[in-house]
């Protein structure tokens, strides 16, 4: 079952990425107390794509695996949970296999990665967490003891490259900040980058309509809205543009056709632009509730005058601009 909106991003953000290898199952339900896998992977040989293209993700997914994503580092009962739901995983296989008289050799269990956007060395100490001796496994990366089949990622210890940034975005604070960035710095096209990024301002929506949100849900909106709002004009210039192609194909109807036609458009148009508007609003007020701690009418009298700048200029502001700077250039 679903905890958090986190819960539900990382799910389909990992969906999203391990479908590029492999068998992808998500909140599969191992016992009748309603708790559930995360991301159950079972990869494909040979693989659909190059594992390289996932970086240290596709490494985890060449053998099959499953997947705990956690928002805030797991306490010692949510691991061993894990675990638990890990071993009846493997025993539900195995008397499926004593049922269809097929073989389960242990080479074939899943290993359990949990990924953490951070691991304390008492966490990591406790459970007999190792990083690997033979370096095939990067910095952040804890082995338990062999027969747990289970490993710790700690995603803020990972080397910060483009083989470990799938897994960065599901961090924290500047961790995940950092992996954002790089993210949308990819080239325009990059069928991962449009995918991602729309999921990522899906989770956006989602967490700016949640009751009562706090101080993390605040600080994770600042880091997403201009995520949003670069997804929302590019899908808006795209309607725009399909929009332009249909009025040509149109454009051998009668001149009445044509007139309504345009108004239509103008009216969508102009419906377009002010919603674009009332989202560059809610960026920006997300950005002073959470930097300035308020909404006081000094604050609110400068939001239109910065409702002019374009999304590349009004976003370095909002992240760096003091509120006197603020008030310097944009007050009366």
């Amino acid at each position: 079952m679903t905890r958090t909106p986190h819960d539900q991003f990382a799910k389909q953000y990992l969906e999203e990425l391990l479908t590029l290898l492999g068998k992808v199952e998500t909140s599969r339900d191992v016992a009748s107390e309603v708790r559930e896998i995360d991301v159950y992977f079972i990869p494909v040989i040979p693989p659909p794509n190059d594992p390289k293209i996932l970086g240290l993700l596709g490494q985890m997914a060449t053998t099959a695996s499953v997947y705990e994503p956690f928002r805030n580092q797991p306490q010692r009962l949510e691991i061993l949970d894990c675990q638990a739901k890990l071993n009846f995983v493997i025993n539900q296989q195995k008397r499926k296999s004593r049922r269809e008289n097929t073989s389960y050799p242990e080479t074939e269990w899943p290993l359990l990665w949990i990924l953490c956007p951070s691991c304390s060395a008492k966490l990591i100490d406790g459970f007999a967490a190792q990083p690997d001796p033979g370096g095939k496994w990067p910095t952040g990366v804890y082995f338990l003891p062999e027969f747990q089949n289970t490993a710790l990622v700690a995603i803020n210890q990972l080397p910060i490259n483009q083989d470990t940034l799938w897994l960065r975005v599901l961090g924290k604070s500047q961790t995940q900040e950092q992996a954002i960035l790089e993210l949308e710095a990819l080239p325009r096209g990059n069928p991962l980058r449009e995918n991602l990024t729309e999921l990522l301002a899906s989770w956006h929506v989602t967490i700016q309509f949640r009751e009562n949100i706090d101080k993390d849900d605040q600080e994770l909106l600042m880091k997403l809205s201009p995520v949003y709002l670069r997804w929302r004009e590019d899908t808006l210039e795209q309607g725009r543009q399909e929009g332009r192609q249909e009025g040509r194909q149109e454009g051998r109807q009668e001149g009445r056709q044509e007139g309504r036609q345009e108004g239509r458009q103008e009216g969508r148009q102009e419906g377009l632009q002010e919603g674009q508007k009332t989202i560059k609003r809610q960026m920006i007020e997300n950005f002073f509730n959470v930097r300035f701690g308020s909404l006081e009418p000094e604050l609110l009298a400068i939001i239109e005058p910065m409702l002019q700048l374009p999304p590349e200029e009004l976003t370095p502001l909002l992240l760096t601009a003091s509120r006197e700077e603020l008030f310097e250039r944009f007050g009366k």
